[in-house]
């Protein structure tokens, strides 16, 4: 049995329904976080737990639980299954009411948290990419579950047979369509700056870069040109459930020389024992 949790009641994901009238399903008038679990131990909490509530205040849905209620949630979904590794989808919508464009008054919103078994893999992948136009609305800061510009560019790219779409605005390089990008060129280590709205500034992505300044490296964030994308010398890719990863082809050319990312595997592993270093028991 799979045990969800949805408005105050744990109970087997078959048996978990929400209202038709619900604004998650009607408009996508909800927000969403990814988390991990390893050896039972959550990675990441609070900074998740952070963007949830500053992603809730952006669209003005009241918080529906403090974070010890959030950590007892986790707690008790981590315990109802036998798997220790463990990856976790949160979704707060405005809850149900009449379909109106104007927020309902006086709605209490539905929580729901569902889980899955996470593969650890702590192996050093290589992705091929492509290019595409980023077309997504101006807020892609928050976020929300209105997801279907991703999932157009997400499945743009694998029609090519790629693995991720980088998308390129005005000529300038924002984000993957389910990642964050960094670039590395002559030792120098650059990801799209967050201060737009223009990337969704990922947890991972945000150790990545305190782990490259901790080895010694600059991270800098700043714009970064389609030009630089393609000159790179490694690109990576970094979200909550596949960590870190490197470009290999883009857009049908070899990134780098002969495959070797020095870079990306000396984070690679920081960051892998820095994960095992940081989870937070229960």
């Amino acid at each position: 049995m799979t045990t969800c949790f949805l408005n105050g009641n744990y109970l087997d994901i078959k048996d978990a329904k929400v209202s038709v009238l619900d604004r998650g399903f009607i408009f996508g008038d909800s927000v969403y976080e990814v988390l991990t679990s390893q050896d039972g131990g959550i990675f990441g909490l609070t900074d998740h737990l952070s963007r949830l509530e500053k992603n809730l205040s952006e669209v003005m849905i009241p918080r529906p639980m403090s974070r010890d209620g959030w950590r007892e949630v986790l707690a008790k979904l981590i315990s109802a299954h036998e798997e220790a590794d463990l990856s976790f989808y949160i979704q707060v919508s405005r809850g149900a009411a009449p379909r109106s464009h104007d927020f309902p008054q006086d709605v209490k919103p539905t929580v729901f948290v569902m889980c899955q078994p996470y593969v650890m893999d702590h192996e050093f992948h290589q992705v091929t990419c492509v290019t595409l136009e980023d077309n997504r609305w101006g807020r892609c800061d928050i976020k929300t579950t209105s997801l279907l510009p991703n999932l157009l560019l997400k499945n743009a790219a694998i029609e090519k047979g790629a693995h991720e779409a980088i998308l390129v605005r005005s000529g300038y390089v924002t984000e993957g369509a389910s990642s964050n990008i960094f670039i590395v060129k002559d030792g120098q280590v650059f990801t799209p700056s967050a201060n737009d709205r223009t990337i969704l500034p990922g947890v991972t992505r945000k150790l990545i870069c305190d782990i490259v300044q901790s080895v010694g490296i600059e991270c800098t964030e700043r714009e970064v040109r389609r030009d630089e994308l393609m000159c790179a010398d490694e690109i990576w890719l970094t979200s909550s459930t596949s960590d870190i990863v490197a470009v290999n082809i883009l857009d049908q050319k070899l990134v780098g020389v002969d495959f070797d990312y020095p870079l990306g595997r000396r984070i690679h592993k920081a960051f892998k024992d820095y994960k095992a270093d940081n989870l937070l028991g229960f």
